[in-house]
């Protein structure tokens, strides 16, 4: 799939949707992403029925749609969600989002085929501890990059990892806002997972290409030793702060 083609597909829906408010085109022709959420945890129930707010179409990949808990988190996200298996989920969706555990991405992202053309939105961390038991950054390089080897046909760019579940419900909760880091090769696809981000409520930046997501992962290292390995517990939200002119 060439660039161009690329490119059109990611921001021809947009540009309806402007159209569509604008009052120059039918409703008939205005679309927006189908997302597909691959996973039913903490970070898909948050995430899942939020897109589907936004008017996203959202099916869930899972290993076993039947569960209960499955079909609890499709009843409450609605607006035509549904569940199916990984692969399928995936087939016709424009959006990835891997909501699983952060040390299987690998094997997942290679059992879900081919991904080319669609943005993968990666919100995982690779954690894992050490014999003090006290967790560490697992992966050589990052997950995203990980993702990214397992499927270079995408854009993977990485997101949501330095919130809590709870956040991405409610980015209001924290009192002011909160910027989402984002790093990624393809700079069309941040741009789309940037718009994502901020119809939740969240602002965001960019930290440049997708080599720099170790650095972003190890914001959360920090976070979760604090929290659960003893220390002093903290909370942290990142701001943008107003550009220097001098």
């Amino acid at each position: 799939m060439d660039q161009v083609t690329i490119y059109l597909r990611r921001f021809l829906p947009r540009i309806a949707i402007f159209l569509l408010a604008s009052g120059l085109l039918g409703a008939s022709l205005a679309t927006a992403e189908t997302i597909a959420v691959i996973g039913t945890g903490d970070v898909a129930r948050a995430l899942g029925p939020e897109f589907a707010e936004l008017g996203h179409s959202i099916v869930y990949g899972s290993r076993d749609a039947t569960q209960q808990k499955v079909v609890d988190l499709v009843t409450k996200t609605g607006h035509g969600a549904y569940a199916t298996t990984p692969v399928k989920a995936v087939d016709g969706a424009d959006i990835v989002v891997l909501a699983v555990p952060g040390m299987l991405v690998k094997t997942i992202t290679e059992g879900l085929g081919d991904l080319s053309g669609k943005i993968i939105i990666d919100p995982t961390n690779p954690l894992g501890k050490d014999e003090n038991g006290f967790f560490i950054h697992r992966a050589a390089t990052s997950n995203a990059e990980i993702i990214q080897a397992a499927a270079p046909g995408a854009f993977v760019v990485k997101a949501f990892s330095t919130v809590g579940w709870r956040t991405m419900i409610d980015p209001d909760s924290t009192g002011g806002p909160i910027t989402i880091p984002l790093v990624g090769d393809n700079e069309a696809a941040k741009v789309t997972v940037a718009e994502l981000a901020s119809d939740l409520g969240f602002e965001t930046i960019d930290l440049g290409p997708l080599r720099h997501a170790a650095y972003v992962e190890g914001m959360l290292i920090l976070w979760i030793n604090n929290r659960y390995a003893g220390g002093q517990p903290f909370e942290y939200y990142l701001r943008k702060t107003p550009r220097n002119e001098s």
